[in-house]
C-alpha cells in the first residue's frame, strides 16, 4: 500500500496537480465545527448545506465502503498580486475572483481526477472510488488539512506553507486502504490580517465566517436582494471577494498557475462596470460559457454591477447607464439600480 501510495502521488503530479496527499476518513472534529457553525446559522439561506446530514463529514455514508481519500490541489492564480489589486482599487472596473476569470475548475479538475482513478485501476484493477470537485457534500478543506495539503486559515481557507491559498482543491473517496499522510500544523500564528481586511467583517471570530455578511455569499450564493447595509462594502466587488487571500503573508510564495483554461476571458480581469453591465443576457450567456460566473444568471449578475456602480465615482456616463436599465423587466435588478442612483456621488451630477 505504501508504494502504491506513492505511485498515485506522482501520476497525480503528471496530470497537474501541484501535490496530492491521502487521508482516512474521521472527520470527527471537523463535523463538531461544522454543526456548529449551522447552529449559528452562519450558512445564512445556504439549505444544502443542512440538506445531507452527517454524509458531509462521514464519507462512508456518501460514498459505501470508503475508508481512505485521495486530497488534490491545483493552484489557479492567473496573474501576479499588483495587476489584482490595481483591478481591486479602480472604482469603474468590475472585480471578479480570481479563481473564475477562466474556465469552470470543475470541469478542469473532475477530468484529471478521473484520469488518476482510472490510472490507478490499470495497476490494481477495479476498486471502489468517487471523484468530487466541490460539487457534493463533502468537507474538503479539513480533508485537505489531514491529508498535509494546508492548514484551514483564519479565513477559512486553505494555506500552504510553500504555496498559499490561491488553489483547487479536489478528492477521489477510495475503497483502497492507502498509506496516509500526517496532517499540517497551522501557521497562522498571531496575525490577523485576513480578519481586519473584511470589507463586511464577515469574519467574525477566528476561523468563523458568517455567510450572511461575505461578500462571496452575497454576489454568489443569495438570490434576493442584498442588504442595504452591507451594498455600499462591497465596493466594485461583482463576484466573490479576494481581499483575505490578498493580505495573507503566505500567498507571497504563490505561484502563478501554468493552466491555460485558468487564464481570463473577454478581459474580465480589469474589464469596465459599464462595459459588463451593457451586456445583454445574449452576450452574458455567450460569454460565460463554460465559466463557473454562469451559475449565478443574467439576473444576479445585473444586480450585483448596479451595487458596483452605486459605489463608484459620479459620472454621467454611470447615471445614464442606470437611468437606462430601470425598465428592466427584472424588479431585483431595478431595486439595486434605483439604490445605486440615490447615492449621493451619483446624483451630484
Amino acid at each position: 500500500m505504501n508504494e502504491l501510495s506513492q505511485q498515485i502521488k506522482h501520476w497525480g503530479l503528471e496530470l497537474g496537480f501541484q501535490q496530492v496527499g491521502i487521508t482516512d476518513t474521521d472527520l470527527h472534529q471537523a463535523e463538531q465545527r461544522l454543526q456548529h457553525w449551522l447552529a449559528q446559522g452562519y450558512h445564512a439561506d445556504m439549505e444544502y448545506m443542512h440538506k445531507h446530514g452527517l454524509k458531509r463529514s462521514r464519507p462512508a455514508l456518501l460514498q459505501p465502503e470508503t475508508v481512505s481519500i485521495i486530497s488534490v490541489r491545483m493552484d489557479y492564480l492567473p496573474e501576479a498580486q499588483e495587476p489584482i489589486e490595481n483591478t481591486l482599487n479602480n472604482p469603474v472596473a468590475g472585480f471578479i475572483s480570481r479563481y473564475a476569470l477562466g474556465r469552470d475548475y470543475h470541469k478542469v479538475l473532475r477530468k484529471r481526477l478521473q484520469k488518476l482513478a482510472q490510472r490507478i485501476e490499470q495497476e490494481i484493477g477495479i476498486f471502489g472510488y468517487r471523484a468530487f470537485v466541490d460539487s457534493a457534500p463533502v468537507l474538503e478543506k479539513a480533508i485537505a488539512e489531514k491529508a498535509g495539503l494546508g492548514w484551514i486559515g483564519k479565513h477559512s481557507n486553505i494555506i500552504n506553507k510553500k504555496a498559499g491559498s490561491w488553489f483547487f482543491l479536489g478528492e477521489i473517496y477510495t475503497s483502497i486502504p492507502l498509506t496516509i499522510d500526517s496532517p499540517s500544523h497551522n501557521h497562522c500564528g498571531q496575525c490577523t490580517a485576513c480578519i481586519n481586511i473584511c470589507p463586511t467583517q464577515a469574519i467574525i471570530a477566528p476561523y468563523q465566517v458568517d455567510a450572511r455578511k461575505c461578500i462571496s455569499y452575497l454576489t454568489i450564493e443569495l438570490k434576493g436582494s442584498i442588504p442595504e447595509a452591507l451594498r455600499s462594502l462591497m465596493g466594485n466587488r461583482i463576484y466573490g471577494c479576494d481581499d483575505c487571500q490578498l493580505i495573507c503573508p503566505w500567498n507571497r510564495f504563490a505561484r502563478l498557475s501554468t493552466e491555460t483554461d485558468f487564464s481570463p476571458r473577454y478581459n474580465l480581469n480589469a474589464q469596465h462596470l459599464i462595459e459588463l453591465f451593457n451586456w445583454s443576457e445574449t452576450e452574458f450567456l455567450t460569454k460565460t460559457e463554460g465559466s463557473a460566473i454562469r451559475r449565478i444568471g443574467y439576473e444576479q449578475w445585473q444586480r450585483n454591477i448596479a451595487v458596483a456602480l452605486g459605489n463608484a465615482p459620479a459620472s454621467t456616463e454611470i447615471k445614464a447607464v442606470l437611468n437606462h436599465k430601470i425598465s428592466y423587466h427584472s424588479e431585483l435588478v431595478k431595486e439595486h439600480v434605483l439604490w445605486a442612483l440615490k447615492q449621493e456621488h451619483v446624483l451630484k451630477q
